[in-house]
């Protein structure tokens, strides 16, 4: 085990994630053709709820776990962040417990929050069925999560990422053999297959956190260090940091949750009032809500790849009072959005309609949403980044302000949007989208405003790099566009499809980067040192084929 630069941690988190990301894209091909539509609602039903729960009982511990041993280990003090372990464990277990027994408990009244008394679509009973199996996920996924906050916080972050892909193959053996087998050997219901398939997350995360666990044991030497302090932190003084850290992490990770429910209840009835059957309103916000994001996470495996990265580095330079650094690593991380997440989500609103067929087969809505739906990922993206910063700074009231704001924008605006979208002829489907980027343009601008503002910020490196990112994207896009506004998609095979669209994907890209290294738009981005290493490897690559 070793530990890692910023840059370095930022690329191996973000390689594995999109390891695991496109992974978990891939797999819904298969699967998606195995349970269906009806069975693809019940399984974004199931996932929405799981996630909202696990976030509410053990998102903020890890992380939290995670920003206190950087900050112990940034002063010396190791006797303490050991204690701050023992402490966020005993914490999981009690709270992983409680939401199991909430979510197995009160499966029909979770189920009965998305559908009410609509019918002709999925009943009460089959999305109980399938929260109940996907909630022995919550005995042992929070544990996963603190363990990998205690190998980040102490920046090894290589092993902590190579857990994640472990975890994704499990889980996607488990999701796509169960599923068969329910389903076609055992000839069951597609609600069964769904319940089995559900349960992949707990297999995945049980070989993750074995994984973790015999790694940590064998690497006792690195953790259990003698500090120069003679000070140990009480018990008292680490749970109140804890709960001090946790709850703006908690009220961010739930916000995302509940704008993805809101969003997939509100859809549900606005849709179904203006007109569309229960089914199509149904598919509608499982593709808004689910499928349609499962494309776009390549995007948001950049933000979480950077926040894993980021946080140790702001708290440890927060402890050290070194405003430079901070100032440096907001702005990069900043960047590396913009320059990575804004060319791949154009990308994808261009080759929608492909994307989303080669995915799913072909579908009246999936490519008209993926559009305008792959711009939501950027914007959570960048409040990722901008929220994990601000929780390495302690700047926890900008948080609850913003996030406020912007979860309660959203949840005002899905509706009237809806409306006002059919009443001037736009798909009413685009205004609950439409509300939850008004959502997070909203909570970003007030969280930017005030970290400039009390933190002395300055964002010029930031503004000047989206300047250098301008013509690169527009050289990408425009050749991209006509390609496939000229070249046809239509009836070809998915391997056909898939062969176009990745050369697409090349010809765009190529333009992209090239577009980027000569205006010295890579360096700055990405910085000196990842930009030599990268002229290095080009370089002796030329050298060999010489």
């Amino acid at each position: 085990m070793k530990k890692n630069s910023f840059v370095e941690g930022t690329i191996i988190a973000s390689i594995s994630i999109i390891i695991v990301k496109i992974l978990g894209a891939l797999y819904v091909i298969p699967f998606y053709s195995i349970i269906g539509k009806e069975g693809g609602t019940l399984y974004s039903y199931a996932y929405n709820v799981y996630s909202l729960l696990l976030n509410i009982s053990t998102s903020g511990i890890p992380i939290a776990i995670s920003k206190i041993i950087s900050e112990y280990t940034a002063l010396e003090e190791y006797e303490s962040k050991e204690k701050t372990y023992k402490l966020g464990k005993k914490i999981i277990f009690m709270l992983s417990i409680i939401s199991f027994f909430i979510l197995f408990v009160f499966s029909k009244e979770f189920a009965y929050i998305f559908i009410g008394k609509l019918q002709g679509g999925n009943n009460i009973n089959d999305i109980s069925l399938v929260l109940k199996s996907v909630s022995f996920c919550l005995l042992i996924v929070p544990f996963l999560s603190l363990t990998r906050g205690y190998l980040q916080g102490h920046k090894y972050i290589e092993d902590s990422s190579k857990s994640q892909i472990i975890e994704q193959i499990i889980r996607i053996s488990v999701i796509l053999m169960g599923s068969y087998i329910a389903i076609n050997i055992f000839n069951t219901s597609v609600t069964t297959g769904v319940a089995v398939a559900v349960s992949g997350a707990f297999f995945g995360a049980l070989g993750a956190y074995l994984f973790l666990k015999v790694k940590k044991d064998k690497n006792k030497d690195k953790f259990l260090l003698k500090s120069k302090s003679k000070k140990i932190a009480s018990n008292r003084e680490i749970i109140k940091k804890i709960i001090r850290y946790c709850i703006p992490i908690i009220i961010v990770s739930v916000s995302v949750n509940i704008y993805s429910i809101t969003d997939q209840s509100l859809v549900i009835r606005g849709l179904s009032h203006l007109g569309y059957s229960t089914m199509n309103s149904e598919i509608i916000a499982s593709i808004i809500s689910t499928w349609g994001i499962k494309i776009c996470i390549i995007i948001n495996a950049i933000a979480t790849g950077i926040s894993i990265s980021l946080m140790p580095y702001m708290t440890a330079s927060r402890a050290l009072k070194d405003k430079e650094e901070i100032n440096s690593k907001f702005n990069q991380a900043l960047s590396v959005i913009f320059g990575v997440t804004l060319p791949l989500a154009i990308g994808i609103s261009i080759l929608s309609t492909g994307v989303y067929t080669l995915f799913y087969g072909s579908s009246e809505y999936g490519g008209i949403i993926l559009r305008i739906l792959v711009f939501t990922s950027f914007f959570s993206s960048l409040d990722i980044v901008i929220d994990v910063a601000l929780q390495g700074l302690n700047k926890f009231k900008i948080i609850y302000l913003c996030t406020i704001a912007g979860f309660a924008s959203n949840a005002a605006l899905d509706i009237p949007l809806m409306y006002l979208c059919a009443k001037i002829g736009i798909y009413p489907f685009y205004g609950a989208i439409f509300a939850t980027i008004i959502g997070f343009i909203i909570s970003l601008s007030i969280s930017i405003g005030c970290v400039a503002k009390e933190e002395k910020i300055d964002f010029r490196p930031l503004f000047n790099n989206i300047k250098k990112l301008i013509l690169p994207i527009l050289c990408m896009s425009i050749p991209v566009f006509l390609l496939n506004h000229f070249i046809s998609l239509e009836g070809l095979s998915r391997i056909k499809l898939f062969l176009v669209l990745l050369l697409y994907a090349i010809i765009g890209g190529s333009i992209y980067l090239i577009m980027l290294f000569k205006n010295n738009g890579f360096s700055s981005i990405f910085g000196e040192e990842y930009y030599n290493k990268v002229i290095g490897i080009k370089n002796k690559v030329l050298k060999k084929n010489k």
